[in-house]
């Protein structure tokens, strides 16, 4: 079989969907690119979905680019695709899952007692903790060796700039800042500034 040059292979965040890769077509001209609609949320499960996603593609592509947005960033890295990948962009990636479930359950005044007793609680902001997934996230630490760019916002309210800073120093990853940009790209500047950052650290 003779396979066609370039992929990216889009993950989206919470509550987003595949349709979004749409977004990105004319920023990576000359490759294809498929978004992926993982159908869970539990990260034993969707690194099943993304590491089949990843394994299908690498039969038919020569070079696989991921986009990954949010928690699709950890779904991603939790996915165990690093031989599979050339070259990665993160959208507010959500870099250190354990920081954020205890940023949460001091947000929702819960303990780790607390947790580990009621196995899951459902806080007031409309998250629910789960004393497993907690688990599973410091059971499975990210290992992480893909040339990566890191898009940031200075008013992202899930990830702090420490914590993207430290991820970057441990995987010689590089990170832009948007100055007054959030969590969630959305705003016309700020989808602006996110299409002129991708075509300043395209591989093409």
């Amino acid at each position: 079989m003779i396979k066609t040059e370039t992929v990216v292979l889009y993950v989206h965040g919470r509550g987003g969907s595949a349709d979004e890769a749409e977004h990105y077509r004319s920023l990576f001209p000359g490759a294809d690119v498929s978004g992926l609609d993982y159908k869970t949320d539990l990260p034993w499960e969707t690194n099943k979905e993304i590491g089949k996603a990843v394994k299908d593609l690498k039969e038919r592509y020569s070079r696989i680019i991921l986009l990954a947005s949010s928690i699709g960033a950890f779904y991603s890295m939790n996915a165990g695709i690093c031989g599979d990948i050339d070259h990665a962009f993160f959208i507010s990636p959500i870099v250190d899952m354990e920081k954020l479930i205890t940023d949460m359950m001091m947000w929702a005044g819960v303990s780790e007692g607390d947790l580990k007793r009621e196995k899951t609680i459902k806080t007031d902001f409309g998250e629910e903790l789960s004393w497993e997934y907690l688990c599973y996230v410091r059971d499975n630490p990210i290992k992480w060796t893909v040339p990566t760019d890191i898009l940031y916002g200075s008013e992202d309210n899930l990830q702090s700039m420490e914590s993207v800073k430290a991820f970057t120093e441990k995987t010689n990853s590089s990170v832009t800042v948007m100055q007054g940009g959030e969590h969630w790209f959305h705003t016309g500047e700020q989808m602006q500034f996110l299409d002129e950052w991708i075509k300043e650290k395209s591989i093409y």
